[in-house]
């Protein structure tokens, strides 16, 4: 008999996921959305993402059982998004795992949300080499890591984002070029049609005494919306600015983590997370890869965004492993630093002071 089926829940954001996961393989999963109320405020709205999670949970889940072919009573093992993300979001999904878990009986995983991106390529191209090279690059982070074995050993951060991250930076600019929300689909879509060479927009931190793997966004969103107020009156070549956009942040991306591979002899590179789902960002990386020698591995597009399927993994990962399960009074952190996969925080009592 092989190991328990995990279910996986994830809430941090705008998506509700479920995925259920066994010795590696994804059996099922659902996602639900509320990025559409989201748009006409031009981001994510923590409020109503909280009562979209609300009601999706019981839905995905059932979904993703009904794709699996299986029944509730046959998960053996429950992980959920405990951090970072938007409080409430967290809340929900947190709420909904821990009624499951101790409905069934069986135990329960605190998962970081960042090692659940890492997660999900194996899911797709099989276990990870230890050690490999990890790009984390999302709407709220962009981090470049040294990884080990994700279960067990601490994750080094070789380099993270100083302000905005890429996605952050595609979702400003997109707003500034008149494109819709979510920005990074948007650039994307736009770039196509344009000329990546058509605005000399900066490469921030690529000087010689700069930070070697940290990386900054701000200054090249800033760079953009100027050269959009250039063009006050005038028609705004919109196509050419995303596309000049697009390979700024391709070129900063794929070229600190080419060169960290490089420095530590890591012979893997895995990009993770939504911007992952860029195509400059992957063609980019591949060519560079494939000039240094080194593989890439990139998660099909359907698990680059958030979704239910990487928490799993995370946990079959942790049980396999025999990682402790969660305290009974596991809470959530927001803003949890990406120290381990697990992560079970424990609120503070209240009225207590933090030292």
């Amino acid at each position: 008999m092989g190991s328990p089926i995990v279910l996986g829940i994830e809430s941090s954001c705008d998506e509700t996921g479920a995925g259920l996961v066994r010795d590696g393989r994804l059996l099922g999963h659902a996602v639900a959305s509320s990025m559409d109320e989201h748009a006409r405020f031009g981001g994510v709205v923590p409020e109503i993402a909280a009562r979209a999670h609300v009601h999706s949970v019981r839905p995905v889940v059932r979904r993703a059982l009904d794709e699996a072919g299986m029944r509730l009573s046959d998960i053996g093992a429950v992980a959920v998004t405990t951090g970072p993300g938007l409080s409430g979001a967290l809340q929900v999904g947190l709420a909904g795992a821990k009624g499951i878990a101790y409905a069934l009986g069986v135990p329960l995983y605190g998962v970081h949300h960042l090692a659940g991106h890492v997660a999900a390529d194996p899911l797709e191209h099989g276990p990870l080499p230890n050690p490999c090279m990890v790009l984390i690059v999302s709407g709220g982070h962009t981090s470049l890591l040294l990884v080990r074995e994700l279960a067990r050993d601490p994750i080094l951060h070789l380099g993270d984002t100083l302000d905005d991250a890429a996605g952050e930076c595609f979702d400003k600019v997109a707003r500034v070029f008149g494109l819709p929300y979510p920005g990074g689909p948007a650039i994307d879509l736009a770039a196509r049609a344009g000329d990546p060479r058509a605005v000399p927009f900066p490469r921030p931190l690529t000087g010689p005494r700069d930070e070697p793997y940290a990386f900054s966004f701000s200054g090249l969103k800033t760079a953009a919306a100027r050269w959009a107020e250039g063009h006050a009156g005038r028609e705004l070549p919109v196509a050419d600015g995303a596309a000049s956009l697009q390979e700024a942040v391709a070129d900063v991306l794929t070229r600190k983590a080419v060169a960290a591979c490089e420095e530590y002899g890591v012979g893997t590179l895995v990009v993770v997370g939504g911007v992952a789902a860029n195509s400059r960002v992957r063609s980019l990386a591949e060519e560079r890869c494939q000039a240094a020698g080194i593989r890439l591995r990139v998660p099909p597009l359907r698990l680059c965004t958030d979704n239910g399927a990487m928490i799993a993994a995370v946990g079959d990962l942790l049980v396999r492993a025999g990682a402790e399960p969660a305290p009974l009074d596991v809470s959530v952190d927001p803003s949890a630093p990406l120290e381990y996969a697990a992560l079970h925080p424990i609120a503070a009592p209240t009225g207590a002071v933090a030292a």
